[in-house]
């Protein structure tokens, strides 16, 4: 089938959904062996940076690039299986990187209809006051309540729980719930955020290829914002896009440095996909409390 061709472009906090969970989103790197480590993330530097600036705003090729992805996705991709991280700075406290073992079955909609539901499933690998929670959720089913287990060390004399996604105690510690997690939704953010964009100028959108995430070969698309402004909501965003799986594996946002001319550049929330596995037949059983391979 042809794949989209991937050229410069933005965007903005992809939260989500690359994303965003009620008890997580993100990515994380493995060694062969399984050992977790901290995902390695490297920009080259591109002997010839492109810097996006056609006729119109400059998000204008990143917003059709996002389209191009978003119909990718909802035509290809039915499920996939990752190793997620995430990271998350709430009321101005930067969070551990929480990694995760993921299942995501994307929605499917048909005649207007949803004919199969965003489902999710998580489980937490660390930091160890995480280890072994585990979050099953299905769109539209159980009350649209999300089912739970804490993890760490109080994990094993506290019953499962069901949750309302938005309620307090399921976005404990959370930026985004957790239908916002995946692919998809980190694309259709973007793309949302993106339209707001061009209401603005100072925006800079460049394309570097020959990053790499974990020995995989990434394009990047950087949107920055080079004079701090009520209105943007970060100095610096990074997209990671998989050559070969054509994909946003890797989503962050930066604030503005705290000292001026610094290059340490203050996180707002990064997420990464790793060791993703597409289309690999997930069937109810895998989001179904119930599955004895489970510890709900």
């Amino acid at each position: 089938m042809d794949q989209p061709t991937w050229g410069r472009r933005e965007f903005l906090r992809a939260v989500a959904a690359t994303g965003a969970s009620c008890l997580a989103a993100g990515a994380c790197g493995a060694e062969p062996n399984g050992a977790l480590r901290e995902p390695v993330h490297r920009v080259a530097k591109a002997t010839n940076p492109v810097n996006a600036a056609p006729a119109g705003h400059p998000l204008d090729p990143a917003l059709e690039i996002a389209r191009q992805a978003q119909a990718l996705i909802q035509a290809t991709i039915t499920d996939y299986t990752c190793t997620m991280v995430k990271q998350e700075r709430i009321k101005g406290v930067l969070g551990d990187m929480e990694f995760m073992e993921a299942k995501i079955r994307n929605r499917k909609i048909v005649n207007g209809k949803i004919e199969k539901p965003l489902s999710v499933y998580l489980k937490f690998i660390k930091p160890k006051s995480v280890e072994g929670r585990e979050v099953v959720w299905i769109e539209g089913k159980n009350n649209n309540k999300l089912r739970a287990h804490e993890g760490g060390t109080s994990g094993r004399f506290l019953p499962s729980v069901w949750l309302d996604p938005e309620g307090m105690l399921a976005m404990r510690g959370q930026l985004h719930p957790i239908y916002d997690i995946g692919i998809e939704n980190l694309v259709e953010k973007l793309i949302e955020r993106g339209e707001k964009e061009r209401q603005f100028g100072e925006c800079e959108v460049t394309f570097r290829p020959g990053a790499t995430i974990n020995k995989r070969t990434c394009t990047v698309l950087e949107v920055m914002h080079p004079v701090q402004r009520p209105h943007f909501e970060f100095h610096l965003a990074q997209i990671f896009i998989d050559d070969a799986l054509k994909v946003p594996v890797r989503y962050a946002a930066y604030y503005w440095p705290e000292t001026p001319g610094s290059k340490e550049l203050p996180v707002i929330e990064q997420y990464t996909h790793l060791n993703m596995k597409l289309n690999v037949g997930l069937t109810d059983a895998d989001f179904d409390s119930e599955n004895p391979n489970y510890n709900f």
